[in-house]
């Protein structure tokens, strides 16, 4: 699907999912907190036109151009994966359970220890502070490591985070850039 879709069509996406774009040897393994409604429809990661996800990878060096979601599969290509703490598509991440954030922290660390990235990139503090137990939780590399892989957290990219601006954003990603590129 390209053409943008209608409101009833967004609205009738609670609780689909986006599949795992996701295999062995990645650099970073990118994980929202959980699809969009607008994701869910158009089968694509971090797809509502508003999210900042895709201008802060190109801001932040991890491609040489500005990508679309809907090329999230070159995205792989180029050694970078996308997942979620969550599958289903809400449209907010306050529509989840604390239960369902931490029961998701776990899934997502056994595909962690199946697929073995050098990075997992949660981008969303309060998602992860909340799923993986630690409250105290701050930006950039976590002390936290699932076997090999080392945790680095951002900001939400979505539209909605105020805090962060484009240019904050493009700085952020640049620091995790810049330590998968040393770790190589």
């Amino acid at each position: 699907m390209t053409a943008k879709p209608t409101r009833a069509e967004v609205l009738a996406a609670a609780n689909r999912t986006v599949p795992d774009l996701i295999g062995p040897g990645l650099k970073v393994l990118f994980c929202g907190t959980n699809p969009g409604l607008y994701s869910a429809v158009i089968g694509h990661h971090f797809g509502r036109p508003g999210n900042r996800f895709w201008p802060a990878i190109f801001a932040g060096g991890f491609t040489d151009r500005l990508y679309s979601p809907y090329e999230d599969e070159a995205f792989l290509e180029l050694g970078y994966g996308l997942t979620n703490i969550r599958e289903r598509a809400t449209a907010g991440m306050a529509e989840l359970t604390t239960a369902e954030l931490q029961a998701g922290c776990a899934r997502l660390q056994a595909k962690v220890r199946r697929f073995q990235p050098k990075y997992l990139a949660v981008l969303s503090v309060g998602a992860y502070r909340v799923a993986f137990r630690q409250p105290k939780a701050t930006l950039g590399l976590q002390p936290l490591e699932i076997g090999a892989t080392r945790v680095w957290l951002l900001p939400s990219p979505s539209g909605l985070n105020a805090h962060y601006q484009p240019a904050a954003l493009g700085k952020l990603f640049r620091e995790l850039n810049a330590a998968v590129e040393a770790a190589d």
